[in-house]
């Protein structure tokens, strides 16, 4: 059992009817996309050849603060701000497939690129598969 899934197995109120296995999966997913997506930022910037990677560092970057704001947003269950949830959900998915995208190319030639485009591509579909869970 995840500290996630802790969390929400204790809230004091009642969830209403969200699936709280993809809830805490998508949130577990967005916080280990943003680490992932930073850490490949900063690789990049490590690299020889980094004027090649300045676009990956954007997306890294840019994947990171959405993923990491979407995770928070999930994490506050207080109220219902539905909507609020499903345009998050939907700009985080939007970011991860960006920087999924981009890491995809650069994949064969730098590791951290492909381990980063695979949390991005997880972290995609928990935030597809909560999109789908909220109706």
């Amino acid at each position: 059992m995840t500290h996630v899934t802790s969390m929400l197995e204790t809230y004091p109120k009642e969830l209403g009817n969200i699936d709280r296995q993809k809830l805490a999966g998508c949130i577990a997913a967005c916080f280990e996309c943003a680490q992932t997506c930073t850490a490949c930022a900063d690789a990049c910037l490590a690299e020889d050849k980094v004027a090649e990677l300045t676009t990956c560092i954007r997306k890294n970057l840019d994947c990171a603060d959405v993923c990491a704001s979407t995770g928070n947003v999930l994490s506050r269950q207080t109220g219902n701000n539905v909507e609020v949830t499903r345009a998050a959900l939907e700009a985080c998915r939007a970011a991860c497939k960006a920087c999924g995208d981009e890491c995809e190319q650069h994949a064969s030639m730098h590791e951290h690129c492909k381990v980063c485009a695979e949390a991005c591509r997880r972290c995609e579909q928990a935030c597809a598969d909560l999109l789908a869970a909220l109706g």
